[in-house]
């Protein structure tokens, strides 16, 4: 079909992680086309197709069982998006609840500390609660120093959260050793991509940006895992009853930091997209004017 050799070849300009895969061009054909035809037959026609015009790809999933309520993965992973006509550069923050596999995310315009935070305190009031322990490559904004084994030194406002929340850390090795250690947010990150990011987003603000994030969570709580017999919204239903309860009290993120150190969001300005309870004053000419200067500093020689 012409439309989907149209699809394949416009990925050739599309970042390498926003590219369609045969799913995706199915999910296309039947929403926007109308098609009804069996999923199996398209992936066999993109397969071919593939092949025919010279692209290539590779994919890796990999499953995990764990107790309800007893461990979660986080990650950041960079997408792009057309915000008002500028092509943007940016990083997803997602946190996905081991047992059930319910996943949170929120699009933020850095990986700095202060989003890394926030993006835990906003995942824990998403969920209704926290997991017992939470799995962690070695991101710059927990781990001062990588020691010998899984001992880390980790950097004190992280400390503080995993204080202030009650969740242990755990600390994947680093290299080729713990590449399979959080499999789950990692193939988290490429599914949600894929489904809810591609073809790639435009949108005319950040905050329209996060409401199609959030949109996506919603969809893929009706989403039932290979080989799993319900949904993801069901089978979180029964794990949200043993997550540990929110504190009383909140946690701020931006505490305790001081300017000019860097990964500390300072300059960089944690920008978070998705409407919170934490970020409910109207955005003045000014902010908006700051937006702009800060979207430019983290996306060196984008268009603005």
């Amino acid at each position: 079909m012409t439309v989907i050799d149209g699809w394949l070849i416009d990925d050739k300009d599309a970042p390498r992680k926003q590219r369609h895969t045969a799913r995706r061009v199915w999910q296309r054909l039947v929403a926007e086309h109308g098609a009804t035809v069996a999923e199996v037959t398209v992936s066999r026609f993109v397969a071919r197709r593939r092949v025919e015009l010279g692209l290539e790809q590779r994919e890796v999933s990999i499953p995990q069982t764990h107790l309800a309520g007893a461990e979660a993965e986080v990650d950041f992973s960079e997408f792009y998006a057309t915000i008002a006509g500028a092509v943007i550069k940016l990083w997803m923050f997602v946190m996905r609840l081991s047992h059930s596999g319910r996943a949170f995310h929120v699009a933020f315009a850095t990986q700095a500390q202060e989003a890394f935070l926030e993006g835990h305190v906003l995942a824990f009031e998403h969920f209704g609660g926290v997991p017992g322990r939470v799995r962690y490559d070695n991101l710059k904004p927990a781990v001062i120093r990588v020691l010998k084994g899984r001992d880390r030194t980790e950097s004190e406002r992280f400390t503080a959260l995993r204080s202030h929340y009650g969740f242990d850390s755990f600390f994947c090795r680093p290299g080729i050793e713990g590449a399979h250690e959080k499999g789950g947010v990692e193939g988290e990150i490429g599914r949600f991509r894929r489904r809810h990011l591609v073809p790639v987003p435009k949108v005319d603000s950040l905050a329209a940006l996060n409401e199609l994030l959030a949109t996506g969570d919603l969809v893929d709580d009706e989403r039932v895992i290979t080989g799993r017999p319900i949904t993801i919204g069901a089978a979180f239903t029964v794990e949200a009853l043993s997550l540990m309860p929110l504190p009383g009290d909140g946690f701020d993120p931006a505490a305790g930091r001081t300017g000019g150190q860097p990964g500390q969001g300072v300059g960089a300005a944690v920008l978070l997209l998705r409407p919170s309870p934490l970020r409910r004053t109207t955005t003045t000419g000014a902010a908006r004017s700051s937006l702009r200067r800060d979207l430019r500093r983290t996306n060196p020689g984008r268009p603005s």
